[in-house]
This record gives C-alpha cells, sequence and structure tokens, in this order.
C-alpha cells in the first residue's frame, strides 16, 4: 500500500470540488455594488455586466482580475472592436457608461484607474438635433386594426392602449397589478418607475374599457397579482418587459408598420399632445419627466408656433 496516497474519501472530495471562476466572482460583486449602492435595475445591470464581462474575460482570460495589468491601450482596444467600422451613438453610450462605471467601482476597491478612465470618450450627440420618431394618425389607425388577430388579442390590445393613450413604458406596463387600478376613481397607480416614485395617472375611458376586456374575458384564471399573465410550462406567470415590447413587434408587423416598441407609442402621445396644444409642461407631466430638457425635443414639432417664430429665407420677399 502506497502511504503517500490521499484516502479514497479525500480524493472523492477533492474531485467534487467545483474550481472557482475568478472572473465570475468579479461579476458576480460588482452586480452586487450595482443592485446594493447604485440602486440600478436588472436590465441596466446585465447590460453593464454584459460588456465588463467581454473585457474582463478578453484580458484576464478566466485568470484573476489585476487591474494594475490592465492598460489604457487594452481599454482603447476593446473599445474599438465593439463599435466596429460604423458605431451607432447608442452602442457607443452604452460602452463607455458601463466602462465608467466598472472604473468608478475599482475606485471604491482601492484601485488607481485615472489613466483607463481617460481614454474612455463620450460619444458626441447634438442635442435636440433629430426628430422623435412617432406614428402618424393613419398608421395609428392600422396599429389598432391589427387587433383581433394574433394568439392573445384583447392582452395586446390593451397592453398597446397603455402605451399609446398613457404612454408607459414597456417595464410599467409589465409590472402594472390588479391592485393599481382604482376603477371607480378611473386612475392607475404606477410604482417603481424609472424615476423611482410613485404616480397616480388618470385612466383613459379606451385604456380602460380595453383593460376590463381582457380582464374579464381574456386573462387566466391565476392566483398573481399582476394584470398581464402569459401561459409557459403550463404555469401562469407574468409577462416580461421584453414580452411586451414583442406584442408592440408583432403588433406592427401585422400593420405593415416599421418595427416599433412601446418607446414610439409614448413618443406618438406627445406629439399628438403638442399638435392639440399642449404646453411642455403638460407633455412632461403626462410622459413624468423629471426634466423640461427631456421634454424640449417635442417643441420642434409645434410646426405652427414655430413658422411664426422663423426668420426670412435670405433673398426672398419677406
Amino acid at each position: 500500500m502506497n502511504r503517500t496516497s490521499p484516502p479514497r474519501s479525500a480524493q472523492h472530495v477533492r474531485s467534487s470540488v467545483v474550481p472557482s471562476d475568478p472572473i465570475a466572482d468579479e461579476l458576480r460583486r460588482y452586480d452586487d455594488h450595482l443592485r446594493d449602492v447604485c440602486g440600478l435595475a436588472a436590465g441596466t445591470r446585465r447590460n453593464h455586466c454584459r460588456i465588463v464581462a467581454q473585457l474582463l474575460r478578453k484580458k484576464f482570460a478566466g485568470g484573476v482580475v489585476a487591474m494594475a495589468k490592465l492598460r489604457p491601450a487594452d481599454v482603447r482596444r476593446f473599445i474599438a472592436r465593439q463599435l466596429g467600422d460604423s458605431p451607432s451613438h447608442s452602442a457607443a453610450a452604452q460602452v463607455a457608461t458601463a466602462l465608467r462605471s466598472y472604473l468608478r467601482y475599482r475606485t471604491i476597491c482601492g484601485d488607481s484607474v485615472a489613466s483607463l478612465t481617460a481614454v474612455i470618450s463620450s460619444p458626441v450627440q447634438w442635442k435636440l438635433a433629430s426628430l422623435p420618431r412617432a406614428l402618424k394618425p393613419d398608421e395609428v389607425q392600422r396599429l389598432l386594426g391589427a387587433f383581433p388577430n394574433g394568439r392573445w388579442p384583447r392582452r395586446g390590445y390593451a397592453i398597446v392602449r397603455c402605451a399609446l393613450d398613457m404612454g408607459l413604458r414597456a417595464g410599467e406596463i409589465a409590472n402594472l397589478l390588479i391592485d393599481d387600478i382604482d376603477w371607480r376613481e378611473g386612475t392607475v397607480t404606477l410604482k417603481g418607475t424609472k424615476s423611482r416614485r410613485q404616480d397616480i395617472l388618470p385612466l383613459p375611458m379606451t385604456t380602460g374599457q380595453a383593460l376590463a376586456d381582457y380582464l374579464q374575458h381574456e386573462r387566466p384564471a391565476t392566483m398573481s397579482r399582476a394584470i398581464f399573465v402569459r401561459q409557459r410550462d403550463l404555469r401562469d406567470i407574468p409577462i416580461t418587459t421584453a414580452a411586451v415590447q414583442k406584442v408592440i413587434h408583432h403588433a406592427c408587423r401585422r400593420a405593415g408598420l416599421p418595427n416599433s416598441g412601446a418607446h414610439v407609442l409614448r413618443h406618438t402621445l406627445a406629439c399628438r399632445l403638442v399638435e392639440q396644444g399642449s404646453s411642455l409642461k403638460e407633455v412632461a407631466d403626462v410622459l413624468r419627466h423629471r426634466s423640461l430638457e427631456t421634454t424640449r425635443i417635442y417643441a420642434k414639432l409645434d410646426t405652427p408656433n414655430l413658422a411664426e417664430v422663423a426668420l426670412p429665407w435670405p433673398g426672398s420677399e419677406s
């Protein structure tokens, strides 16, 4: 018998130990920081961790994360690879935001990362340079006419009306509960919104009718308090933000419209309010913008008032 060999039980324990992944551990700690310290939503945290994971796995290849070995040139090359030859502003902003967030976290951990942060440039975007994308009145009618087609037509119609009539975001629609609707007062209470506050909004009649029709005739009998539920593996579960966007995408496709999401329907509501003479403050209140700066883009859609302040074209008679 070889006395130097470990007992069989020790060999079994040693072989059953799962090797640790330093990068996975690092990402777990970073995600905890984003959740507990920064208070970021799950979707934002996933996006940040996805981008940071690509950087760490490219540089450290599953080994120990040593920030002292990460050079500005590494960060610069990583950004270039991520964005490719024709980067969009949105993609560039996501990469820059995620990397800056991670480096701030490493600063809290005691690392000196000033040289790394310095190579992360903010993507250039001219304020108010573009118009918000919105549906025209005839396109709205085509979208609403896409129902009652689809697997769950009443649910889809109610989701579209929530975005189109109230300007709700996809996440806000997904998080709606039965208890959030006061049918007697005709109001909807939004909790856990993007601005981290509770808002009470009037419930338009068309939206209320669509919700009531879905709740009475199509929603599965379930113990869930979520308004919108879906069936998966013979279980009724609350609908997700991604599922809300998919419902709107499919409706647009059936209507022969470009793929649109809840944000386009929010823009459509804002444009309709501006055309009807609502002030920017009123539009900001409906969309629940915390700052009027966010709402200023819709001023470019007020064509009659803009025509009154337009300067004459050089060389013209007026």
